[in-house]
């Protein structure tokens, strides 16, 4: 009982015998002998210690974004315990080997100093070669939103897949594959606000809709100053969309009284002072307008004309 305890966390080659004296043996940053597998039998299907100088990065690997402090952490680990989990790689040619996952442990055991580690060897060609690398990590969920929808999109653009087919391979709801899709139509600002953290997958489908750019960025800015929920956002983003209300057929009748009996007034004071009967017509949308003074006699006239002359 002591000895399977004394052997738990020290990484594979703790657990596997070795072929010369069945002792265990620590797998640390001296440990470069994992596994005692001769290159003929390096095939598919089989785990291996591989030189990590001769393993080539994935071309189709989503994540983009690798945080530094974490793989630092990771390759303290690995130097007191090993790595515990194998990569996965595929022959590529005579002793060399390209990476299908793995590679935060792969980088990791890089900084830590190894210069072998255990990998299983699998058959894949390149569309398999993006399909696994999608799965592994959205299936890790270590990716952050933006790198998930763009993953999705490879798939649908490299792999001819469908919605339904990509949320069957990576067991998710076709739903769900349609809304990390969606995020890809927001501008570039808004998706760097989404994978630096400034905003929640929830918060970047409720932007979606306003479209307007100064609009979203705007009310981004506003979300990481004021710490908005989602809901908040989502209210906001309706009454930006909604138009402007028209003033109602009463309102636009009542408006019009209040102009006639205001000109109403100003007749009647004119036609005290002139002493004959005076219309004011208004133009079109208060642009001016016309006055109609009545007169009864050419010496009516000119008793009006004499007035405006004084």
């Amino acid at each position: 009982m002591s000895k399977q305890k004394s052997a738990l966390g020290r990484g594979l080659g703790a657990l596997l015998p070795d072929s010369d004296d069945n002792a265990s043996k620590p797998a640390g940053i001296e440990s470069t002998k994992l596994y005692n597998f001769d290159e003929r039998i390096r095939a598919a299907g089989t785990i291996a210690e591989i030189e990590v100088g001769k393993v080539s990065p994935n071309p189709y690997q989503p994540r983009t974004h690798f945080d530094e402090t974490a793989l630092q952490e990771l390759s303290a680990s690995i130097k007191q315990l090993g790595i515990i989990q194998p990569i996965t790689v595929r022959k590529t040619g005579t002793d060399r080997y390209e990476l299908i996952s793995g590679e935060r442990r792969l980088k990791a055991a890089r900084m830590a100093g190894l210069s072998a580690v255990p990998a299983f060897v699998r058959e894949a060609d390149s569309e398999a070669m993006l399909e696994m690398a999608i799965v592994e990590n959205v299936q890790r969920e270590q990716l952050n939103p933006i790198e998930v929808a763009l993953g999705y999109q490879r798939l649908v653009d490299e792999c001819a897949m469908t919605q339904e087919e990509v949320a069957t391979k990576v067991g998710k709801n076709r739903s769900t594959i349609a809304n990390f899709l969606r995020l890809l139509n927001l501008p570039p600002l808004i998706q760097a606000g989404l994978r630096d953290g400034v905003l929640t997958t929830g918060h970047a489908r409720a932007l979606l809709p306003l479209e307007d750019e100064t609009l979203q960025q705007s009310l981004m800015d506003e979300i990481a100053a004021a710490g908005m929920s989602v809901r908040e956002v989502e209210q906001k983003v309706r009454q930006l969309l909604k138009p402007p209300s028209k003033p109602s057929k009463k309102s636009s009748k009542q408006v019009d009284q209040a102009v006639s009996a205001e000109m109403g007034a100003m007749a009647d004071r004119m036609r005290r002072a002139l002493g004959t009967k005076v219309q004011i017509k208004p133009g079109v949308e208060g642009k001016g307008g016309r006055v109609e003074l009545d007169y009864y006699s050419d010496e009516d006239l000119e008793r009006i004309v004499d007035f405006f002359e004084r």
